[in-house]
C-alpha cells in the first residue's frame, strides 16, 4: 500500500512538472530578465544604436580593401550618433584583420574607444565572422585567420565557408570538438583567447567599453554540438573574466530555420550559454518584422524563451527589415537570399520593431549598419560618403526617429554637454 501511494505521488509530480514546462514554452513573452550583478544592465536606459564598421579592423586576408576611411571618420560618426540621441555602437572586428595588419588594427581600436569616450557612446566589441573566413570564401568571407586552415590539407582554399558547404561543416565540427590547430600545432581556442586578450587590454580601460561578444553567429551542423558550444563559450568567458567584469555576449547560431535537423529550440539554444552567466547577454539578429508573421513570431519567441532558460537578458545585436527569396540550387537544396529590390524599411515598420524590443525589455539593440562602402541592399546603408564628407541617409533618420519615438532620447547628458561647450564641437570635413 505504501509503495503504491509513493508510486502515485511520483507520477503526479512528474506530470505536474511536464505541465509547467509546457506552459512556459507556450508563453512567447517571458517576464523581464536582468543579468546578475551588472550596473550596466540595471541602471539607466537600454543601449540603443547602430553597428559601425571600421577599416583596419574589418579587412580580409584574401582581399585588399578599396574603401579607406575619410578624415575624422570616427569623430564625425560618433558625434552624429550621439547628437541624434543614441548611446550605443556594436563594433564588429575580424580576427584575420588583426593578423593582416596588427599595428593598424590595435591603433584603430584605440581610436574608437577614445572617441566613444568623448561622446559618451557605449561600445560592445563583436568578434565577427561571416562564412567562416576569407580562406574558405575569398569573395565574401571574413573571420578566422588562414593559419587555422593551412595546417590541414583537407581544407582547400575557396572551398566554401557558408553553412551549406561540406568543408564548413567539417571545420566547424572540428572547432566545437576543440580539434582545430594551426600549422605549428597550436590549439585554436587558445589562440583565439590570446587574440581576445589583446582586444581587452586595448579597450577595457575606457569608460565607453560596455562589453565583448565571444563570436557572432557560430555555425551548428549537428544537434550534438549545442553543449559543445556551451563548453567553448565557457572557456572563452572564464578566460575573459580574469581580465574584465564588463558585459559578455554569446550569440545565436546559424542556420536559424525552425525546421532545421539541428533541433533549434529554446532548450538547445540555452545550452550555448557559458556556465557563469554573471553580466552576460544573449545576442540575436532580427531581420524581419515579427508582428503579423507567424514564422518570425515563432523564431523570436524561441530566442526569448532561450534567454529566459539561460537566465540572461536579450540583446538585439543586429536588426533591419529584409525580404528573402527561396531558390533550388544546382545541388537540389533550397537556399534563401536577400531580395535587394524589395528589401526596405519604413518608419512604421521601424517603430513597431523597436516597440517590440522595448516590450521584451531587451538589454540593447543595434541597427545594421553604419559603414563607408555602400551595400547593394539600400536599407543597409545608414551613410554615404561624398568628397570625404559623411552624409546620413533616410534610413538613419528612420532609425533615429524610431528610437526617439519609443524610448525618448537616450543620450541626453552627452547632447547637453556638447551643446553647452561649442569649442568642443568639430565641424564635419569640408
Amino acid at each position: 500500500m505504501v509503495l503504491s501511494r509513493l508510486t502515485s505521488y511520483i507520477y503526479i509530480c512528474f506530470f505536474a512538472i511536464l505541465i509547467i514546462l509546457n506552459i512556459s514554452f507556450l508563453n512567447p513573452l517571458p517576464p523581464s530578465i536582468e543579468a546578475q550583478n551588472s550596473n550596466e544592465v540595471k541602471d539607466g536606459p537600454p543601449f540603443n544604436g547602430v553597428n559601425m564598421h571600421g577599416f583596419y579592423t574589418r579587412t580580409a586576408q584574401a582581399r585588399d580593401s578599396t574603401n579607406d576611411l575619410p578624415p575624422n571618420y570616427f569623430d564625425e560618426s560618433f558625434k552624429i550618433i550621439s547628437t541624434s540621441g543614441m548611446n550605443h555602437v556594436r563594433f564588429p572586428f575580424f580576427w584575420e584583420a588583426y593578423v593582416k595588419n596588427p599595428n593598424e588594427f590595435i591603433q584603430e581600436l584605440e581610436t574608437v574607444a577614445s572617441v566613444a569616450d568623448k561622446y559618451n557612446i557605449k561600445v560592445l566589441y563583436d568578434n565577427h565572422q561571416f562564412h567562416t573566413s576569407s580562406y574558405l570564401n575569398p569573395q565574401r568571407g571574413t573571420g578566422f585567420p588562414f593559419a587555422l586552415f593551412e595546417g590541414d590539407f583537407s581544407f582547400f582554399y575557396g572551398s566554401g565557408g557558408g553553412t551549406k558547404y561540406p568543408t564548413a561543416k567539417v571545420w566547424w565540427s572540428n572547432w566545437w570538438d576543440r580539434n582545430v590547430r594551426d600549422k605549428d600545432g597550436n590549439d585554436g581556442w587558445t589562440l583565439q583567447m590570446e587574440f581576445l586578450n589583446k582586444i581587452v587590454e586595448t579597450v577595457d580601460k575606457h569608460k565607453s567599453t560596455v562589453g565583448y561578444e565571444i563570436l557572432s553567429e557560430p555555425q551548428v551542423h549537428d544537434k550534438t554540438q549545442w553543449s559543445k558550444i556551451g563548453n567553448y563559450n565557457t572557456f572563452i568567458s572564464d578566460s575573459l573574466r580574469k581580465l574584465t567584469n564588463k558585459t559578455i555576449a554569446f550569440s545565436m547560431s546559424i542556420p536559424v530555420s525552425l525546421e532545421s535537423p539541428i533541433d533549434l529550440n529554446p532548450i538547445n539554444l540555452a545550452k550555448m550559454a557559458p556556465k557563469n552567466t554573471t553580466n552576460t547577454v544573449f545576442k540575436i539578429s532580427v531581420y524581419s518584422l515579427p508582428q503579423g508573421n507567424t514564422y518570425q513570431e515563432s523564431r523570436l519567441s524561441t530566442f526569448v524563451q532561450a534567454a529566459g532558460l539561460a537566465g540572461v537578458p536579450l540583446y538585439i545585436g543586429e536588426w533591419n527589415n529584409v525580404k528573402r527569396d527561396k531558390i533550388i540550387d544546382e545541388e537540389g537544396e533550397i537556399i534563401t537570399f536577400i531580395n535587394e529590390t524589395f528589401s526596405s524599411i519604413n518608419q512604421t515598420e521601424a517603430n513597431l520593431m523597436v516597440e517590440t524590443f522595448k516590450n521584451l525589455d531587451v538589454w540593447g539593440s543595434a541597427f545594421w549598419q553604419w559603414r563607408v562602402d555602400s551595400h547593394q541592399v539600400q536599407n543597409f546603408n545608414l551613410i554615404n560618403v561624398t568628397n570625404g564628407k559623411i552624409i546620413t541617409t533616410i534610413y538613419f533618420d528612420i532609425v533615429k526617429n524610431a528610437y526617439q519615438i519609443v524610448y525618448g532620447e537616450t543620450n541626453k547628458t552627452t547632447n547637453q554637454n556638447i551643446n553647452s561647450n561649442k569649442e568642443s564641437q568639430l565641424v564635419l570635413s569640408d
